[in-house]
């Protein structure tokens, strides 16, 4: 696959639907180049096309990631750790499922607090957990917003197979952000992958 074809891909990852034109601007390219590469994209079912609404006027053509294409961003080994989920569950029961969460979350904590001890500013630990989690594949960056406030946004989750048949570890994740990033910060979560969202986010806001 050429760099192009990968760069539409990621570009449709990390910012959800787009019309040829926004993506080949963003390429440098136009959009009937764009619009080549998709349909090659679209001959291997990778992406899909539809139609979108805009204001008023027809219907404009977009273009989306198809269950394969988001497939073509790693989810870490699911099938062995599906196996283990299962296995951890038959053997231990929920509870020893819950002991294993914890004990992942316990050392995920550990290596985030050590990154963010020297950080003074809540800007500044949340884009450093950002980093962090950015090195983990989570795709992650962060957005401020006028009233002071900061999205964090994960625009791939390498362990959604996991998640998907043990929601323990979402909610573990959410109770990491909040304990790392301190006191006096409310986390909450505004878009789900697992309840029909294209991403996971957080909106991240000192109290």
């Amino acid at each position: 696959m050429s760099l192009r074809a990968d760069d539409l891909l990621y570009l449709l990852k990390t910012r959800g639907p787009q019309n040829a034109q926004t993506l080949g601007a963003a390429l440098g390219m136009t959009g009937m180049g764009a619009r080549q590469h998709l349909k090659k994209l679209e001959e291997e079912g990778l992406v899909a096309s539809f139609e979108r609404r805009a204001g008023v006027g027809r219907p404009k053509q977009a273009w989306r990631l198809t269950d394969k294409g988001h497939g073509r961003f790693p989810d870490r080994h699911s099938d062995l750790t599906l196996e283990l989920i299962s296995s951890v569950r038959e053997l231990y029961g929920e509870e020893g499922l819950t002991r294993l969460i914890d004990k992942r979350e316990k050392s995920a904590k550990e290596v985030y607090d050590t990154a963010l001890r020297a950080c003074k500013t809540l800007e500044a630990r949340v884009e450093k957990l950002a980093a962090l989690r950015a090195a983990e594949g989570y795709m992650a960056r962060v957005e401020k917003a006028a009233d002071g406030s900061f999205l964090l946004i994960e625009d791939h989750c390498p362990i959604c197979a996991a998640a998907a048949i043990c929601q323990g570890f979402c909610r573990a994740e959410l109770h990491l952000f909040e304990e790392v990033l301190g006191e006096g910060v409310t986390v909450a979560r505004t878009d789900y992958l697992l309840e029909g969202g294209r991403r996971c986010a957080y909106r991240i806001m000192p109290d």
